[in-house]
């Protein structure tokens, strides 16, 4: 884990993104709550992610004095929006990237209490907490799904984290060039699960929700919600640890299968001349998809073991395309210092996406 702050003399850049759709009533107030000055931040930039924006929302962000932005051309959902806005912030050299919501959900005044650990080398990631007990406008059963939700990711994740659903985080440069989001429905479960079998340090801190300004936009009900989540968490965590659910599946139809074979065995031993070819069947079609989750065990294995290649390789092309941050340069120059070894940082410098995804700078 490195944090900013392992060498304080380099300049430390904070990138704020705010991934929006329609949010021209909110997003003053949201870009007025950000911080200017933050202990042990030396430059502040806002990024606006316009997911589609059919409103004056990017005008109101220029009102504000906003100069860097993404645009997409139609709505393409939070976690592309973030993936985005993560790789336009990596792209200005963000050592440290908090991402918030335009609908003022979360107190940005708390964005310096968020990074304070990553500037300390304490965390890599950083949550808000929202205390969902608190949260007055949450209903008795979604306070419990909540709770629920967090548990189960904190089981995949190995970690324990009182509020895994929070989109207001904060990130260290070295851990988005670890997380490879995939799921386009949110990155908030995704990239904990990703983050703990990664073994990177997840902190949180407590904060206060705002009041409520509108219904969320993610899902249209709670089962859609629990559907789209459940989804996403089993999807990650096959990802990392498929060996664990195919290893269950296969003790699980083996049990089964062999509860017949044994009903068959006792009934014969006994004399029971009778015809019992159903278990017989039975048992051969469950120990058969025993062996088959035994294989597609052993073939999910394999493709994770591939995809830490691939990740391991996607690493090294990150760090080839965004260069490396201030803190990363001077390290290996007090590395070469003490080595007495040439050395001639890398920087690449990509431009905008293609398609529906650009970018602007004023």
């Amino acid at each position: 884990m490195f944090g900013p702050t392992t060498c304080p003399e380099v300049p430390v850049k904070l990138v704020v993104q705010v991934p929006c759709l329609n949010e021209e009533e909110t997003l003053p107030s949201v870009l007025e709550s950000i911080p200017k000055q933050i202990p042990g931040i030396d430059e502040i930039v806002i990024l606006i992610v316009d997911d589609g924006c059919t409103d004056r929302t990017v005008e109101v962000a220029k009102e504000h004095g906003v100069r860097e932005f993404v645009h997409h051309s139609r709505n393409q959902g939070l976690g592309r929006s973030f993936h985005d806005g993560v790789v336009r912030a990596l792209e200005l050299g963000a050592d440290i990237v908090v991402n918030t919501d335009g609908d003022n959900q979360y107190p940005q005044d708390r964005i310096a209490d968020l990074v304070q650990p990553i500037i300390h080398g304490q965390a890599d990631i950083v949550i808000g907490d929202r205390q969902v007990d608190r949260i007055e406008h949450f209903s008795g059963l979604k306070k419990k799904l909540q709770k629920v939700g967090s548990k189960v990711v904190n089981m995949a994740a190995e970690t324990d984290l009182p509020d895994a659903a929070s989109g207001f985080r904060a990130y260290s440069r070295e851990s988005l060039m670890l997380l490879n989001t995939v799921t386009r429905f949110s990155y908030c479960m995704e990239t904990i699960i990703q983050a703990g079998n990664k073994r990177m340090k997840i902190a949180s801190v407590p904060i206060e929700t705002n009041a409520k300004t509108r219904e969320s936009r993610l899902f249209k009900s709670m089962p859609e919600h629990i559907m789209k989540s459940g989804a996403a968490i089993v999807r990650s965590y096959m990802m990392y640890k498929p060996y664990a659910i195919f290893v269950w599946l296969t003790a699980f139809f083996f049990v089964l299968g062999a509860i017949p074979f044994f009903r068959y065995l006792v009934l014969w031993l006994s004399g029971d001349n009778g015809n019992h070819i159903q278990s017989l069947l039975l048992g051969g079609v469950l120990i058969n998809l025993a062996f088959m989750s035994a294989m597609l065990g052993v073939i999910s294995d394999l493709i994770r073991t591939n995809r830490v290649l691939i990740e391991d390789d996607l690493e090294h092309t990150k760090k080839a395309r965004f260069g490396k941050s201030g803190t990363e340069m001077l390290r290996d120059q007090t590395s070469v210092a003490e080595f007495d070894l040439p050395h001639t940082p890398r920087a690449s410098k990509s431009s905008a996406q293609s398609g529906e995804t650009w970018t602007t700078s004023l």
